[in-house]
């Protein structure tokens, strides 16, 4: 063998180890999904969205608006929640708590002010020349009925957690096609 065809064996050998080793770096990284932490208040409600969380462990969320407990709840991979705030007089201290039972480095101690609010003043009854009262419905208003679904085990939409492997098993497999492509051509060229 001549010393130019094992210098290119070796370099489609090294090129084809390098692309196998890429590849198994994303078969092990790819499917790492963040913890996604949202939280907003304004001075009627604070609201929460939690999602990509572990659900084989148990998480826990809490929030007090000063010495009140507002929520103080377990969850799985997601939590969303909105919550009426007390009524104040002045800026509230929000208190929000998540432990993330997988790692501490995915857990959050955040403190929030709930500005107060301006209310307009409400109108004052106006005089009524009648003395009668209304007369009762006969029939009693019924409450618009639920909707049908909801709850944490709805269909997740989007981006599959199989696309980055399938995307890099392609990758690792174009990479070493294209080396033994080079091979094959080097091989019969030094031939002819």
């Amino acid at each position: 063998m001549t010393a130019i065809r094992q210098r290119w064996h070796r370099s489609a050998a090294v090129a084809t180890g390098a692309a196998a080793l890429l590849g198994t770096g994303m078969f092990v990284a790819s499917p790492a999904s963040a913890h996604t932490p949202g939280w907003e208040a304004d001075c009627y409600t604070t609201s929460i969205h939690l999602e990509n969380y572990n659900d084989q462990v148990t998480n826990t969320v809490k929030i007090t608006a000063g010495d009140k407990t507002l929520v103080d709840e377990k969850f799985g991979r997601a939590f969303d929640k909105k919550v009426d705030l007390p009524k104040h007089t002045s800026p509230l201290d929000l208190h929000l708590v998540i432990k993330a039972g997988d790692d501490d480095k995915f857990s959050r101690d955040e403190h929030k002010q709930s500005p107060v609010c301006e209310e307009s003043p409400s109108p004052s009854p106006s005089p009524s020349d009648s003395s009668e009262a209304p007369a009762p419905s006969e029939k009693p208003s019924s409450a618009a009925p639920a909707p049908n679904g909801g709850g944490d085990d709805l269909a997740e939409t989007g981006a599959s957690s199989a696309t980055p492997m399938i995307a890099g098993a392609a990758g690792v497999v174009l990479v070493a096609g294209a080396g033994l492509v080079v091979v094959a051509r080097k091989r019969r060229s030094a031939q002819d």
